[in-house]
């Protein structure tokens, strides 16, 4: 049996850091930090519920336990998709 190189990522989605102020989440060796005043389902959510991060369709974060689902092309280019009702 062989293992994966050291420092490796075994899934494909990772919450790095859980802070005061959002949460820094790895998809495919790229970061990406969600605050909670944009999205504010993270902000009253437990440690595990923010843990367990899923990439569906390798274009979809979801968190299942908060029912949460974000596209990748959102967080990529968020002045195309505005959060707030105008």
């Amino acid at each position: 049996m062989t293992s994966s190189r050291p420092g490796t990522g075994t899934s494909a989605a990772e919450v790095l850091n859980i802070s005061a102020h959002g949460v820094r989440v790895l998809v495919r060796g790229r970061e990406y930090f969600l605050d909670y005043e944009n999205y504010p389902w993270f902000n009253e959510a437990k440690v595990a519920e923010i843990l367990d991060a899923e990439l569906l369709h390798d274009s979809d974060l979801h968190w299942p336990k908060l029912d949460v689902d974000l596209e990748l092309e959102c967080l990529d280019n968020p002045a195309k998709y505005p959060l707030i009702y105008r």
